[in-house]
């Protein structure tokens, strides 16, 4: 019987900054870490392309995304689902 990798996929969980392509959205995972000579704590991130199939995701929204094959050149996530939707602001046209 041949074994089979059964690799546990990497997840991460970020914010959705961008929209603005069709079935992608790229989503910002902060971390907070100690600077490796001072010790003070910094924030790093880092933006993660990944698909999002049925458009759920809008800007701003809390997201768990799922490593996967590669998509295309920079795409290699999935959108696993929504956690929490951010307060879509609406403008009116007279409020300019």
């Amino acid at each position: 019987m041949a074994e089979q990798a059964t690799r546990k996929r990497q997840e991460k969980v970020g914010q959705v900054v961008s929209t603005k392509m069709a079935k992608t959205v790229v989503v910002e995972v902060s971390r907070r870490v100690p600077h490796p000579l001072y010790r003070r704590i910094v924030t790093k991130r880092a933006k993660f392309y990944a698909h999002d199939e049925k458009g759920l995701a809008k800007l701003g929204d809390r997201v768990r995304i799922v490593e996967t094959r590669p998509l295309s050149k920079l795409k290699r996530w999935r959108l696993a689902e929504v956690i929490w939707r951010a307060h879509q602001v609406k403008v009116e046209p007279s409020e300019i």
